[in-house]
């Protein structure tokens, strides 16, 4: 080796046990010429030759030497799992490998696909080195339970035994069975990235013994347990995603992908032939291979990772780039935590920065000062560990999930203890133990600004989130009498309309503690009263879509008119307003109906003052009333309204005793319309419509009037309806 190298492993547990080959092979001294540098651990020295250490790190040292000028040689290994820190790491180190011409990059995979990488790295060579794979013997057994395939492998094999499971929990529960089933024959070992580092190194340290090792996917790549001759998979896998529920990333349960599968079976056949049981159906299709987790985790520990490099989020040459709308939402949720204003990383982010956790958790403990109970509480949610009901009302569900520290598993303490020494200040002591609750509440509302919520109605169980959508306090939880709560677990409801999410956790907080920053607004509303119909302007006080407070403020005019011709022209134009626009139409001028209600709307205050007539010119008025009016005079002396249609037509509606003598229908407008008109009984029932009085006098009238002079005989009803007296009231009586 011509210089220091580093090496980047995905798993802490991988990197301590390579460094630990390493030094055996080569007969070298841990923390000497070869160490490791994970999180909250490390053991090297200022000549260490080889240095393995988990993707972060590298990310981190970049941060504070952009050009890595400690290290030759960088190596990324097992970079098919396409973990996010990993695409981080070798986009920094690229820009590093561009500025300097002695700075080597190896990316090794067994899987990979290696044209898109090579071409990222300027058509770099790429080097096949074959192995030697010894045979396997692969044979599905779908639905057969785990105990039951550990002893059929026992009795059918002298080696070791590798069972992947998906998750801790899953091992847990699982081991009890599996010790039964070995009996006495084989130690039975868990190993997982919870464990403690020693309880790691013992299940895959060379042991005299057959051991049935039950791994998480930690032990799918890069670690090789000594005298495995069997893989037992179960075919699946927990996978982070990001979860916006809980806002943060989550681990999923999902099936395992094709070349995940591989590369467990290629466990068994390290040393020599092996036999794999896949517990799943071999017609089951598996996806090619496993998504990046550029494209499916939270990015804001990534955006914030390349502010603090000095490098701008939304132009970052990655090498698999992820959607923009992404980045731009990483952005936002960092600006809302105070850690980056103006597109640069602030002074809180930098502490941040410090810390190995979620942007959110960061944020709590730097606003905290490093509080135990904050810690702890930081600890169980980066963990994912398990919360219980609580049966008691209590003020925040993650402090009485803290209050009792024995009760918490030793990992989650263990790790709570290690963010506090991080921290702190080099040299400063530790904080004393603090029971200061409301500090507690507030430190809870700085990791989750955007998770605000206000209660509906006092008593209620029904919430508003910050976000606008509705959500149910959850039976879980203990907080039930605040106003204002942190939702900070939420869980999304059915699909639907009115289905509302559930809150499962949630933090009590103060509404004085709403203080302006990135979540607080002012805005005006403007609003039609629904009891009057008259506009008020109402200015708020916002936090997301909660409302703080309000206070009456002067209505603007132009708005009040948009908004009453908005509702006007919602709840449909009245019968008058209807006419108007066809009497506008049937007189030849172009009408508008949105443009008038508009204008009609002007100044304005109520609905109920929006009068389209009035809102027409003097000339156009003039027009309406010589070419379309709204009444007819008929011979009896009596004017009759007009009915204008749709088609261009009008109608005038008179009892026929008024027509008398009328053999022509008035014409109006520019195209000289014959008025049509509904002759009508003395009932009021029309009794003919027609265009042709004239033709109707001479004809039809002596049908009508030998049909209706018996029932309506105080009307008068002349044979010769030419030379008789238009009326239109009944005969008078003589005495």
């Amino acid at each position: 080796m011509d210089g220091p190298v580093i090496v980047l492993q995905p798993r802490r547990v991988a990197a301590r046990s390579m460094a630990q080959r390493v030094a055996s092979e080569q007969k070298w001294t841990i923390g000497r010429e070869v160490g490791w540098h994970v999180r909250f651990e490390r053991k090297f020295a200022a000549d260490t030759r080889v240095l393995f250490a988990t993707e972060g790190i590298l990310t981190a040292r970049l941060q504070q030497d952009p050009l890595l000028a400690e290290f030759r040689t960088i190596v990324l290994d097992e970079f098919h799992e396409r973990s996010i820190h990993a695409d981080l790491g070798l986009a920094l180190a690229r820009q590093a490998w561009r500025a300097r011409d002695d700075l080597r990059i190896v990316i090794m995979s067994a899987t990979l696909d290696t044209a898109p990488i090579a071409a990222f790295l300027n058509g770099c060579p790429v080097i096949d080195v074959p192995g030697r794979p010894h045979p396997l013997d692969i044979g599905y057994r779908p639905g057969q339970p785990l105990g039951s395939a550990v002893s059929d492998l026992l009795a059918e094999t002298d080696g070791s035994i590798l069972c992947f499971l998906p998750g801790a929990p899953e091992i847990t529960r699982a081991l009890g069975e599996v010790r039964a089933a070995a009996g006495g024959g084989a130690d039975v070992l868990p190993l997982h990235g919870s464990l403690p580092s020693d309880d790691q190194d013992r299940a895959i340290a060379a042991a005299a013994g057959r051991r049935v090792i039950l791994a998480t996917n930690i032990a799918e790549t890069s670690l090789t347990v000594p005298g495995v001759s069997a893989v037992i998979d179960t075919g699946f896998q927990k996978i982070a995603r990001y979860d916006p529920d809980r806002a943060i990333d989550s681990l999923e349960l999902e099936r395992i992908a094709r070349d995940s599968a591989d590369q467990r079976a290629g466990r068994a056949g390290r040393l020599g032939p092996g036999i794999v049981r896949r517990l799943w159906s071999e017609q089951d299709r598996l996806r090619p291979g496993t998504e990046a987790e550029v494209h499916r985790v939270d990015l804001s520990d990534a955006v914030l990772d390349i502010l603090a490099w000095g490098g701008d989020p939304l132009g970052f040459e990655w090498f698999d780039p992820p959607a923009a709308d992404r980045v731009e939402a990483a952005l936002a949720l960092l600006q809302q935590l105070d850690a980056v204003a103006a597109g640069r990383i602030t002074a809180t982010g930098t502490l941040m920065k410090r810390l190995p956790l979620h942007p959110r958790l960061a944020r709590m403990l730097v606003e905290a000062g490093s509080r135990e109970d904050v810690a702890l509480a930081c600890a169980l949610l980066s963990e994912r560990h398990a919360f219980v009901s609580h049966s008691a009302t209590t003020s925040s569900d993650l402090l009485a999930a803290v209050d009792d520290e024995r009760s918490l598993p030793a990992h989650v303490r263990d790790v709570a203890r290690r963010l506090v020494r991080a921290a702190r200040d080099d040299g400063e002591p530790p904080p004393p133990p603090s029971r200061d609750e409301a500090g507690f509440r507030r430190a809870i509302l700085t990791g989750y600004p955007d998770r605000v919520a206000k209660r509906r109605a006092p008593g209620s169980s029904r919430f508003l989130l910050a976000s606008g959508h509705g959500a149910v306090l959850g039976r879980e939880s203990g907080v039930r009498n605040a106003e204002f709560i942190v939702a900070i677990d939420v869980k999304a409801g059915p699909s639907g309309p009115g289905s509302e999410a559930t809150i499962r956790i949630a933090s009590a907080i103060e509404p004085e503690w709403l203080q302006p920053r990135n979540m607080r607004s002012t805005q005006m509303d403007h609003e039609i009263d629904p009891a009057n119909g008259r506009v008020r302007a109402i200015e708020r006080d916002m936090y997301g879509a909660i409302v703080l407070a309000e206070r009456p403020v002067p209505v603007d005019a132009a708005v009040a008119a948009r908004l009453l011709a908005e509702a006007y022209l919602r709840r449909g134009l009245a019968d008058a307003d209807i006419q108007l626009a066809r009497r506008l139409r049937f007189a030849g001028v172009s009408v508008d109906v949105d443009a008038l209600v508009a204008s009609a709307a002007q100044g304005r205050r109520a609905i109920d003052e929006i009068d389209l007539r009035a809102a027409l010119d003097h000339r156009t008025r003039a027009d309406l009333a010589r070419l379309a009016p709204e009444r007819i005079e008929v011979p009896s002396g009596r004017s009759v309204p007009l009915r204008f249609d749709e088609e261009g037509g009008v109608t005038a509606a008179a009892k026929l005793q008024e027509l008398f003598g009328l053999a022509e229908s008035p014409r109006l407008g520019p195209r000289r319309t014959a008025v049509t008109f509904e002759l009508l009984a003395p009932n009021g029932r029309p009794v003919q419509t027609t265009r042709d009085l004239r033709s109707f006098w001479n004809t039809t009238y002596r049908e009508v009037r030998k049909e209706l002079r018996g029932r309506y005989p105080k009307h008068p009803w002349p044979e010769d309806p030419w030379t008789a007296r238009p009326t239109s009231r009944p005969t008078r009586r003589r005495t």
